[in-house]
Formats: structure tokens, C-alpha cells, sequence
């Protein structure tokens, strides 16, 4: 359907507005974009608001535990080939945001859209999108998100007979689990570097076997399936077998996953993958995450990491010794407020940097890089660090309300 048809309502165009208004508001006191107030207003007075957005829309879903922020974006940069698109590119993944999000996209004809791995399945109901992508699934808020394998069978149960064409990582035994309700799958050859959720059988509860990069349960017999687009070192293999290099702004492996991952999404829609990855070389940053600011005239590269798999990630990209790093970690409520994650990482990986350590909790870090036998010191704020630090651009990393306030210290 063409994005200039009406879908709404009096009462939804009612609801639009007063949403609008009460984002305007909150933008005006400083508390942030308004978008989860506004989409609140809304969908308190036209509950069905999210769904009447969506009708006029080719919605694209993008849900994991770690990358999902950064492939919304490549995605929705991917598919500005094909069409008008609206996005939550700031990461209100719940159906506040959301619907916020789609209410500012009238005459858009895509709607790429982040969404929580806890609202997916309610999301997709309400949506009804062509695609949707699931990159991973790993331990993440211990107070808050079901274990893995629940959040699993949470998927599994919401994908089943779903009409959407579902991109899965097929390197992610609890992912391909998820997906393989759904009648058409496109699988993903995306890697997994953390496993640590993914030793045991979701199926059935054995032991999986894992040799090179294949997996399988030998009891069950659940396996990798075989996929149809991989990453290749720096090219995505389509169906056909071509190789498509890939040239991005943003550090990393996981980053070229994500990349792969996208091409195959933005094909779904007729987007060709060489279209698809010049594109997506436009994103230098996604909501700070990357960022190379000044303060205090050093530089900084701000990055986001928050849980153990992306601790792991983000490990892996920082520049070597004896470059120095910068680590924050709150526990408030957009955390989750149990910090024993901490002891999930891998702290020897920073053996070699000196490590300053700030945020609410920088004291369970301290411990934590004590028993990790890590060269740290505990710091009061931003500026002692950076004041105390060797020379060099210095990499910060902080988990999600860490990272918030390090962004308005630096004015970023």
C-alpha cells in the first residue's frame, strides 16, 4: 500500500497529537527526546494506535540482546534505496517508543524498528511486518530479562506460523531455536563469539556439540541449519555465492555481522547487496555509540557495552596496549540493578591497559578487576580519569545509564 493512503482515525489522529504535544513538553523541560511520554499519551487514548500506524507500512523488526540499535540503523540506511523510511534510530524499543517512533512516519514506506527482546512477540502482532530480524540471544539484566532459553521459547511461541520473512543467525543455537517456528527463514551465517548461553540443547536440554563453527545436539539431533548469506572475513556471500565487500565507519566484527545481516534484510525487499553495503558506509555513529569526541583536550571513543557478550565485543575492537581505557557501570533501573554479570567478563582481555574505573558501582568493578589481577584505579569522576590517563586517544566503555551521563559530560 502506497504511504500517502490515511489509515487513522479521529481518535488516532487525536491520540497522534496529544502524543506529539506531551513530547514536545518533556523535549522543552530537558528530559530527554519525549518519545516514550508521547507514545504513552497516544496509545492511553487509542490502544490499537500501534497497529493503525503500521497498516500503510512495510515494517521491518530487528530484535537481540546485543547489536540491535546499530542494525536498525545499516538496515533502515540500506532500504532509503528503495523508499521513505521511519526508524526509532535513538533506541525507544518499547511500544511507547515505537509508536512515537511511527506516528512521525506518514509518509514513509518502510518502518525499521528496534525492539525489545521481551515486547517481539506483541510487537509483531500488532505490526504485522514482512521481515524480522534476530541476530542473538545472550544473559543480559539479571533482574529483569527471563533467562535465555525462556526468552527463547518466548520467541519461538510468538514466530510461529508468522507470515514475516524471519533473517536468523544461524551460528546461535537459542536463535535458530526461536526461528524455526516460522515458516520461512532466511539463515544467516553471522558468527557467535559469546557461547557461554549456548552450551546446552534448547530443544531438549543435552549437551551440544560445537566443533569449528558448526553446532549440534547429539541426542536430539537439533542442528545448524545451512545458511544462504554469510560473513566472509570483510565480504557478505549471497545466495548465489558472489562476495560483496563490506566498507563501514564502524570498528569491529560484530559490526560486519550486523552488516551481513542487514544485506540480507534489505534483499528481502529487492535492495541488491552491493546498493545495500555502499549505503550502509554512511553510518559513522549510532546514538553516541563510536563517537570519537574532545574533552578537556583529549580524545575520547565513546562505546557501549552491556552485558557480558558485549563486554566481549567491544574488548575486541579497542585499540592495543598501552592504550589507555576508561570503565563505567551504574546499576540503576535502565541497567538492571544486580551487577553479578560483572564477574561474566573477561577482564584479563585488558591486561596491558592502564584502567580507570568511574559509575555508581565502580567499586564492584574494582573488585572484580582485582580478583582479575588488572593495573586499575578507582576514579571520582570523568575528569580525574582523563587528568591521570598516559597519552593517547583513551577508549571509554560504559554500560547503558554510564554511557548516558559520560555523553552529557562530554557535550556529546
Amino acid at each position: 500500500m502506497s504511504g500517502n493512503s490515511d489509515p487513522l482515525t479521529p481518535r488516532a489522529k487525536l491520540a497522534v497529537t496529544a502524543g506529539k504535544a506531551a513530547a514536545a513538553v518533556s523535549r522543552a523541560a530537558g528530559r530527554g527526546s519525549g518519545s516514550v511520554i508521547g507514545g504513552r499519551v497516544a496509545l492511553k487514548l487509542d490502544p490499537d494506535l500501534l497497529a493503525r500506524l503500521a497498516t500503510h507500512l512495510d515494517v521491518i523488526l530487528v530484535s537481540a540482546t546485543n547489536g540491535k540499535t546499530t542494525t536498525t540503523r545499516l538496515i533502515a540506511e540500506a532500504l532509503r534505496a528503495a523508499g521513505p523510511v521511519v526508524s526509532n534510530a535513538l533506541g525507544a524499543n518499547m511500544p511507547a517508543g515505537i509508536t512515537s517512533a511511527l506516528a512521525g512516519g506518514s509518509d514513509a514506506k518502510f518502518a525499521v524498528i528496534e525492539v525489545d527482546e521481551k515486547y517481539l512477540s506483541g510487537v509483531a502482532r500488532d505490526t504485522d511486518p514482512k521481515c524480522i530480524a534476530l541476530l542473538n540471544l545472550s544473559r543480559d539484566q539479571l533482574d529483569r530479562a527471563a533467562e535465555t532459553r525462556m526468552m527463547a521459547e518466548h520467541w519461538r511461541e510468538g514466530l510461529a506460523g508468522s507470515k514475516a520473512v524471519v533473517v536468523a543467525n544461524a551460528d546461535d543455537p537459542l536463535v535458530v531455536w526461536a526461528a524455526s517456528s516460522s515458516p520461512n527463514v532466511m539463515w544467516v551465517a553471522a558468527g557467535q563469539m559469546w557461547k557461554d548461553d549456548a552450551w546446552s540443547c534448547p530443544s531438549c536440554g543435552g549437551v551440544m556439540q560445537r566443533p569449528g563453527d558448526d553446532w549440534f545436539c547429539g541426542e536430539c539431533g537439533f542442528r545448524r541449519p545451512t545458511p544462504t548469506w554469510a560473513l566472509s572475513g570483510d565480504h557478505v556471500l549471497d545466495p548465489h555465492g558472489s562476495a560483496w565487500p563490506i566498507h563501514l565507519q564502524l570498528p569491529g566484527r560484530a559490526n560486519k555481522a550486523n552488516a551481513a545481516s542487514s544485506a540480507a534484510v534489505a534483499a528481502v525487499f529487492g535492495v541488491p547487496p552491493q546498493v545495500a553495503l555502499e549505503r550502509m558506509y554512511q553510518v559513522q555513529a549510532v546514538a553516541g555509540r563510536y563517537d570519537v569526541v574532545q574533552f578537556m583536550q583529549r580524545d575520547l571513543r565513546l562505546l557501549l557495552a552491556k552485558n557480558p557478550a558485549g563486554w566481549l565485543e567491544t574488548f575486541s575492537l579497542i585499540d592495543p596496549p598501552p592504550t589507555p581505557v576508561i570503565l563505567s557501570v551504574n546499576a540503576r533501573g535502565a541497567d538492571g540493578t544486580d551487577t553479578s554479570w560483572l564477574w561474566d567478563v573477561d577482564y584479563t582481555r585488558l591486561t596491558g591497559h592502564p584502567i580507570f574505573v568511574l559509575g555508581d558501582r565502580k567499586l564492584d568493578l574494582a573488585v572484580r578487576l582485582e580478583v582479575a589481577n588488572q593495573h586499575f584505579q578507582v576514579c571520582e569522576n570523568l575528569e580525574q580519569a582523563v587528568q591521570t590517563a598516559p597519552p593517547g586517544r583513551i577508549e571509554v566503555i560504559a554500560n547503558y545509564t554510564a554511557f548516558q551521563d559520560l555523553r552529557r559530560r562530554v557535550g556529546n
